[in-house]
């Protein structure tokens, strides 16, 4: 049983006793039964009135709840789907109080959570509002009416951030292109004209429209200035260019040179006024010295003629180059001739560098053969000798190489030209053959030459008998064998195959003979040359090393031989 119920058992027997009691009084008091039964409806009535009044109470608060229950259930039916969340679901086990508690604290739950997202939604769509008019964009398509999902915000928020990266991205770009602009500016002396490049370069930066068309146009504006200041550098440097020339034809002195040098680096527009000024007056004073300043161009015309190779035939082409009578036209002539060939020379630089290359090294190689016949060459102290066959080594192996570089470049050229590469009046690749066959049949007559002059000397000794010829510089001990002829080829200090035949005659010379010297018998210390034992550095070597092979030591040796 229930407290409430025992309590209520109690109230029955309290008012059962309370009767009793009054019945007890009365009776002893003597009230009548009529008395007796009004007093007893009294307390009836006061009894029923006072619980009638409380059942009245108790009735009232169950309607206010079950009131409350149906308007918190209509508030959560709507809240439900403003905030697009699943219906709630009512226990049905709970007392009507307990059922009219937890709805309204749903409710209150739900207010509050539709109360954060509407504030949350109306700080984005400013945000967002402030981002479109700067960028010039469509605001994000959300109803500013109604209550916003959680996707919702989160696809919001994603968009703000990405708006606001893309702020930042254009207001760098447009910070970046507006000093480019302000420089470029600067560098043509030009000041803002339209509406457009005053709001960009003089209004606030934060205020400027960042939208798509403005960059565009802000990429436009940049792309013309700089297009305008390329062309006033290359006006420039063109006029700088003439400038020098002018000088140097006219021999300006370094006084008046100085007194432009300032505008001789920058592009502005007052440098090419400046610039253009000079190049008139320098093209007046060289009308004054005409004859001068075709002399001049004369001479650097010539300098151009050998960088290209011309022959005779082509530099008498060029007819006027022999006329003496000066004049305007004259000149002229002569300024697109040397503006052709300094453009031809350019237009084949590399070849013709190529071509200067391989005569450099052909003298070089043609200097250290003549050196190599020198007998003197074994007493220079300073390692020479062996730097001079290091270096005609690298030569030897160097030449074909470049030479076969240069035909392909050759063929090349002749194919795109359709006509023949010549140096001086000849083809190259004929002119280098020509040289090696001139190389070779030299080698051949000296070859002759020291055969020939072997044969009288052994005639001689046949007459007159052997003669022993000391040597004039140092000596060295020779072993008790006559000396043999090496076996096999000799090689170059490239130890490869030459690539010419007249690299193949370079050393044949070098078998078994001494120039200068007859053969007498054979004696523990026969003296003999060293002048022309060897052409090569590696041919001496070797024969320093036979020697030093022997029973006797050498009495004198060069600081050469001590350094192998």
């Amino acid at each position: 049983m229930r407290k409430s119920e025992v309590i209520a058992a109690e109230s029955v027997a309290c008012l059962n006793k309370a009767l009793c009691h009054l019945k007890d009084i009365w009776e002893e008091i003597g009230i009548p039964e009529d008395q007796r039964l009004e007093r007893t409806n009294v307390v009836k009535n006061h009894v029923k009135s006072l619980l009638d009044m409380m059942i009245a109470e108790e009735e009232s608060l169950r309607k206010r709840l079950m009131t409350s229950i149906e308007k918190c259930q209509k508030e959560l039916s709507k809240l439900c789907l403003e905030l697009q969340l699943p219906p709630f679901q009512e226990d049905k086990s709970n007392t009507m109080l307990q059922q009219e508690k937890d709805l309204r604290s749903h409710v209150e739950v739900m207010l509050k959570e539709k109360n954060q997202r509407m504030q949350a939604l109306k700080a984005l769509t400013e945000q967002d509002q402030d981002l479109c008019d700067l960028l010039c964009l469509q605001p994000f398509s959300i109803s500013p009416g109604s209550v916003p999902s959680l996707e919702q915000l989160e696809k919001f928020r994603q968009h703000i951030s990405t708006l606001t990266a893309e702020k930042e991205r254009r207001h760098n770009e447009f910070v970046t292109l507006k000093k480019q602009i302000i420089l470029c500016m600067d560098d043509l002396d030009q000041l803002p004209e339209t509406s457009f490049e005053k709001d960009v370069v003089c209004e606030d930066e934060e205020s400027f429209c960042l939208s798509t068309e403005n960059i565009d146009s802000l990429k436009v504006l940049l792309h013309q200035l700089e297009s305008r200041k390329a062309e006033n550098e290359s006006v420039c440097s063109s006029y700088r260019e003439k400038i020098h020339e002018l000088w140097e034809r006219l021999q300006i002195p370094q006084e008046e040179r100085d007194a432009i040098s300032e505008h001789m680096t920058l592009s502005k527009k007052r440098n090419m006024q400046a610039l253009q000024a000079e190049v008139k007056r320098l093209e007046e004073l060289k009308i004054k010295n005409i004859q001068n300043v075709t002399e001049a161009i004369r001479n650097e015309i010539a300098v151009f003629w050998d960088k290209c190779f011309y022959s005779a035939d082509q530099r008498q082409a060029f007819v006027p180059y022999y006329d003496d009578d000066f004049s305007e036209e004259l000149l002229s002539l002569h300024d697109a001739e040397i503006v052709r060939l300094k453009q031809y020379y350019e237009d084949h630089k590399d070849l013709f560098e190529g071509v200067h290359k391989w005569e450099e090294s052909w003298r070089l190689f043609l200097e250290l053969e003549e050196k190599a016949k020198d007998p003197t060459r074994f007493t220079n102290r300073g390692g020479n000798l062996l730097k001079e066959e290091k270096q005609r080594a690298d030569l030897v192996k160097g030449l074909p190489k470049l030479e076969k570089k240069l035909k392909a470049e050759i063929e090349q050229w002749e194919h795109e030209q359709n006509r023949e590469f010549q140096v001086n009046g000849q083809k190259f690749m004929q002119f280098v053959t020509d040289q090696w066959e001139t190389y070779r049949l030299e080698k051949e007559r000296e070859k002759q030459e020291r055969q020939l002059k072997k044969s009288k000397q052994t005639e001689e000794d046949m007459v007159y008998g052997t003669v022993i010829r000391t040597p004039t510089k140092r000596r060295f001990l020779g072993s008790t064998t006559p000396c043999k002829a090496r076996k096999g080829n000799v090689k170059t200090p490239g130890h490869g195959k030459p690539p010419h035949q007249g690299l193949q005659e370079r050393n044949k010379e070098n078998i078994c003979h001494v120039p200068g010297m007859t053969k007498v018998p054979a004696s523990p210390q026969r003296n003999f040359s060293i002048n022309s034992v060897a052409s090569t550095y590696s041919e001496f070597q070797r024969d320093l090393s036979k020697s030093s092979k022997t029973k006797h030591v050498p009495e004198i040796l060069n600081s050469t031989i001590i350094q192998l």
